[in-house]
Order: structure tokens, then sequence, then C-alpha cells
């Protein structure tokens, strides 16, 4: 059995092949922006539709017919895509315009639009730019995506297939429970994801390149100076170090939750809703989405059964009889008591049960074991009833 994945690379590409990469990303960025006019416009820019326009538009523009046809389909696919998923995922936004001056330049091409040749990187319009091979592809790539990082870096993004290896089988069960004090707290504590802080530590630093850019920003219009350019790279600089060090704390956890246990209750916690509220510097410096993207890809990987449990209800239950709380908790109350038979614990612990006791009797979860979307509410509703709970599961604590 294959999986399919992407594996990056690093790109030394020269100034040629750079300015072929930017006049590219024009011409795409210019491609997107008419499609999201057609949508405003009333009219739904199916990717027929933009096929078709695109074919007329080459017809009688040099500038388009100069680029590769490859990457301009692959641009207006990408569109049509994210449109449908706007309609089909509740909350999802359209499609925005794509700004010259803050949208990164991202280039798709498939196995007609490239091709590797002595380890270089071969574009249309006779573009060949070294390649960082930092490890072997395992197989032959399907298509390829050429971007830019907001540090001025370029990467090169494969889609390959590969065997699936799974994890040696164990028994473990785990619930884990999303916070901002502690980024995951999990019915066992040697499994615990502490707040890193990343982001924190290098605020001083961070805090000093802004006030560099502010200083030496110019009015609009006018060209930007190389001190600004060169505090801006520096801002981009730190964001992305803590970037990577959450992302690598996060691996390295998930690895250890994968590893020992089997079933694994994760909250579906969308912590979007943090970023319009007082914690907000705190939970994007915690990180929660990419610890919890990085565990349901590592488990599924791996074969493990992954279960999403709705959020709903799980910090006001008992982990141990199943009784309700008749209000809900305060932020600042950090324990939880149940006036019902008397339980005393952490207030994320105590959550964590209950989101792992909520998956030893219901079905809550797809084909392929994770959900990926809401349940009824009447279905998270009877997730948290007492009387719902199995014995076995209300008395593990």
């Amino acid at each position: 059995m294959d999986e399919i994945v992407r594996y990056s690379y690093r790109l030394r590409p020269g100034v040629t092949a750079v300015r072929a990469l930017e006049a590219e990303w024009h011409r795409c960025r210019f491609l997107w922006n008419e499609a999201v006019h057609q949508q405003k416009a009333g009219r739904k820019p199916t990717f027929a539709r933009l096929s078709k326009m695109l074919t007329e538009a080459r017809s009688r523009t040099t500038w388009l017919r100069d680029g590769s046809q490859v990457a301009q389909q692959q641009a207006l696919r990408t569109y049509a895509h994210a449109l449908d998923q706007s309609f089909k995922v509740a909350g999802r936004g359209r499609p925005t315009l794509k700004r010259k001056h803050r949208a990164l330049p991202s280039l798709e091409y498939t196995t007609r639009g490239f091709s590797i040749r002595d380890g270089r990187l071969q574009l249309p319009g006779r573009v060949s730019i070294p390649v960082v091979w930092s490890r072997a592809l395992p197989s032959v790539p399907t298509s390829v995506r050429v971007y830019q990082d907001s540090m001025g870096h370029w990467y090169a993004s494969f889609v390959v297939r590969r065997a699936v290896e799974y994890a040696p089988a164990v028994a473990g069960e785990i619930g884990i429970d999303w916070g901002v004090r502690s980024t995951a707290t999990t019915t066992s504590p040697d499994y615990d994801l502490s707040y890193g802080g990343y982001r924190k530590r290098c605020a001083a630093e961070l805090a000093r390149a802004q006030r560099k850019m502010a200083r030496r920003r110019r009015p609009r219009g006018q060209a930007a100076s190389w001190g600004y350019q060169r505090a801006r790279r520096e801002a981009a600089r730190l964001h992305k170090k803590a970037a990577r060090q959450n992302t690598h704390g996060a691996r390295v956890w998930a690895a250890r939750v994968v590893a020992d246990h089997h079933t694994i209750a994760i909250e579906d916690f969308e912590p979007t809703f943090l970023a319009r509220s007082t914690m907000a510097r705190k939970a994007a410096d915690a990180a929660i989405g990419t610890a919890k993207r990085e565990l349901i890809q590592r488990a599924g990987r791996a074969g493990r059964r992954v279960v999403l449990v709705p959020p709903a209800y799980t910090t006001m239950t008992c982990a141990s009889c199943g009784a309700r709380a008749k209000q809900r908790l305060a932020l600042n109350v950090r324990v939880f008591r149940c006036e019902v038979c008397g339980h005393c614990a952490d207030r994320d612990r105590n959550a964590a049960w209950v989101i792992l006791a909520a998956t030893v009797e219901l079905d809550r979860v797809s084909i392929d074991d994770v959900r990926h979307c809401r349940p009824p509410s009447r279905v998270v509703d009877s997730a948290v009833r007492a009387e719902n709970l199995p014995a076995s599961a209300v008395g593990k604590i």
C-alpha cells in the first residue's frame, strides 16, 4: 500500500531564474485575480470556464503566451478547488485577490511542465535551478510546487508515492485536551506537551527589528530602502525560527504519543476564536493547530486509530461519575470539583479523561477513523451524558 506525501527541498536559483519565476508568478497572479473578479460579478468560475478563458486570453495576449500554460492552468485549477471548498465547508472564506507586494510567489507544475536532469530542476522557458538534495526521492514525482518564503528563499515541494510502514502494534489509549497554559494535557502526565514560549523568547529581538522597519519605511509609491529590506528579513527570520521550533517540538511529542498508544482521542478544538481574545498572543505562540495536525498525520501514517471528539461540555463533565456541572467554569478556575461524587482533579486533566471516555461506547468516527466535520448538536449532547458513559469508562480515575 502506498501513500501520497510531499518532499520539500531548498532551491538555489540564479538571478536569471529568479526573474523568470517572478514573471511567471505575475502571470498566474493576474489570472487568479481575474477569476476573483468574475466570482464577485456573480458568475461562478468553474475550471472549465476558466480554462476556456485562459485559451482565449493566450490567443490574444503575447504576455501570457510567453509563460507556461501548465503553471497557468494549475493556478486556475487551484482557484476552482478553493472556491468549491468554500461552498462545501462552513466557515471557509472565498478566495481573495493576491496583492503584488503581499502574496508570496507559488507555482505548480505537473509532469508535462518540469523534469529533473543532473540533479537540477528543469522548468519551462529553459529555466534550470540547482536543488539541495537533503534526501533521496522515494519515487518519481508527479508534480512540484515552487514557492518562496517570507525570507526570500525558494523551495520545491515534490508530490511522490511512498510505501506505508505501519508502526508496531500497541494497546494503549490516551485522551488529549488542548489549552493555552499547557498546549496539550493528556490522561497520562508523562505525555503532556508543555507551553514552549518560543515567540516569547525572541519578542525583544522581534520588537527591535519591527522598530527598524517602522523608522525606515518610505512613503507609499517609493521603493523600499536596503535598510528596510534588511530589517524585514530579520523580522521574518525570527518568525520562521519560532515556527520551526514549534513544529519540531510538536513532531517529537507526536512521535512519543503515537509510539505508545493505539487509540488516540483528540479534542476537536478550533483555536481560531482565540485570535480575537486577550489570549491571542499566547495562543499563537502555543501553536495548537500545528501540534494537532502533526499528531493526526503521524498517527495516520502509523496505522493508529484517531478519534476527534467535539469539545462541547468536556470541561463541565465529571470524569468519575459522568455528572455535568450546571454552570460553565470560568477560565481562572483550574480545578474541577464534582458536586455529586466529590471528585476533584485538574480541570484539563479531567477534560482529557472525559474525551477518552466518550470514545469507548459511541461510534463517533468516519470511515477512516478521523472525523473531518463537527457532528450535529444532538450527538454532542449525548456524548457527555452520564448515562451514555459505560461504568468501565467512568471509573477509570
